[in-house]
């Protein structure tokens, strides 16, 4: 399936400059806050369009965790998260920390399988030692 073509904006390269530059996987409200400090005159829900569409073109990741905020991250390239069950942050896992399910071969009834995510529970450092 080709790749719909997103045309690079000048508050799309921003936001997309940003999120590459961040270590964390921010909320979309966390990510305003920082293109806000360049661009003051953006708003939130240009912020989320953007993200929207950078996600739809696969130049970023939408991170969905059930019943959590909705997360992004600028690195594309294969890797797991693993998120603290506490306080919600997420953290990147290398690739060849575990190894990536098979699922070419898998056949479930009424479905075809796509792809995979393996997403990682635990507690971050700072929320351990305070517990």
């Amino acid at each position: 399936m080709a790749q719909p073509q997103t045309r690079m904006t000048r508050q799309r390269m921003l936001i997309l400059e940003e999120l590459r530059g961040m270590c964390s996987h921010p909320t979309a409200e966390e990510l305003y806050s920082r293109v806000r400090a360049r661009m003051p005159h953006i708003s939130l829900s240009t912020v989320y369009r953007n993200l929207e569409m950078l996600a739809s073109a696969r130049e970023i990741l939408r991170l969905d965790s059930a019943g959590t905020i909705r997360r992004f991250d600028g690195n594309t390239m294969p890797h797991r998260h693993i998120k603290c069950t506490r306080c919600g942050r997420v953290a990147d896992l290398p690739a060849d920390s575990c190894p990536e399910p098979e699922h070419d071969s898998l056949h479930v009834e009424g479905f075809t399988v796509t792809g995979v995510r393996v997403e990682f529970e635990g507690l971050c450092d700072e929320c351990r030692l305070t517990q």
